[in-house]
């Protein structure tokens, strides 16, 4: 299993560049996989926090999808972050960290499955395709 969080900030929404292989140089939001005995919102928490300082009190499922892969992939449940603090700062997996406009970052190198998510967020209304500061 694996999780990744969702922050949304003034329009825009937090993704992070992957450091290491397989997704090096890719961006997505931030996550990774489950550890034993972890439940999927406190691998989220964790995850978050190593790759990018920041801490969150609220988190609630967006999606969950299979992801397919060379090991026979695996279960990402995506949660959408609430109460957001800490200050924001790229570490661990993450080689950057910034937000992004839905146009933005629909110009990054991203794997197929952030794709579609950038897809079903924009439809379902939860950031918008133009932000409050686009040009």
């Amino acid at each position: 299993a694996a999780v990744s969080v969702i922050i949304i900030s003034e329009g825009k929404l937090l993704l992070i560049e992957r450091a290491r292989p397989p997704a090096q140089g890719m961006f997505a939001f931030p996550g990774g996989r489950v550890e034993h005995g972890e439940t999927l919102e406190e691998a989220a928490r964790r995850e978050l926090s190593e790759e990018t300082g920041l801490q969150v009190e609220d988190l609630s499922v967006f999606q969950t999808c299979d992801i397919a892969g060379p090991d026979g992939g695996f279960a990402l449940t995506a949660f959408l972050a609430n109460k957001v603090s800490g200050t924001l700062q790229a570490s661990d997996d993450a080689a950057s960290a910034a937000y992004f406009s839905i146009a933005e970052a629909s110009n990054l190198p991203m794997p197929l499955s952030m794709t579609e998510c950038l897809a079903k967020l924009a439809e379902r209304g939860i950031v918008p395709v133009n932000p409050p500061d686009a040009e």
